[in-house]
Order: C-alpha cells, then structure tokens, then sequence
C-alpha cells in the first residue's frame, strides 16, 4: 500500500505549522549589513584603486610592467637590440 500526501504551502506557512521561527527579520538585517559592506568596500577594487595601489610603491614598476608587455608580445628581441 502506497500513501501520497501533497501539501500546498508557502515556507513560511511551513515553518509555522512546524513551529520554527520566523527568520526573515534576522536575514533582513544581515542583508543590509553586507550590503553596507559591500558598497564601504567597493572602490577599494575598482580598476583605477587597484592600479593606482600597484604603482604607488615605485615609479619603476610602470616601465617594468611596459617592458613586460612588449616582451610577452614578441616585440622584446627588437626592442633589445636598438639598445
């Protein structure tokens, strides 16, 4: 013998008729402090922070980072002779 039983409920009615407690003002007020956190920290990885953060160390590191570039494009060898 096989018994089905379908119920139709939201969770919410759920978690009522099972006794648990409501939730949503817990997860309401965690959402709004990531968010706060979230939009705090958002220009710290914006792309113009990060490079700005990256160069501010040495004025070097612009030139290495252009060297880089031409070597990894192939133009490094004739860039190197010139010299």
């Amino acid at each position: 013998m096989k018994v089905n039983v379908e119920i139709d409920c939201t969770p919410l009615e759920a978690r009522q008729f099972f006794g648990l407690p409501d939730v949503s003002p817990m997860q309401t007020a965690v959402m709004e402090k990531m968010q706060q956190q979230v939009m705090a920290n958002i220009e710290k990885v914006s792309p113009e922070s990060l490079i700005q953060s990256w160069f501010t160390f040495d004025p070097k590191v612009a030139e290495r980072f252009q060297d880089m570039f031409v070597t990894m494009a192939g133009l490094g060898g004739m860039a190197k002779k010139d010299k």
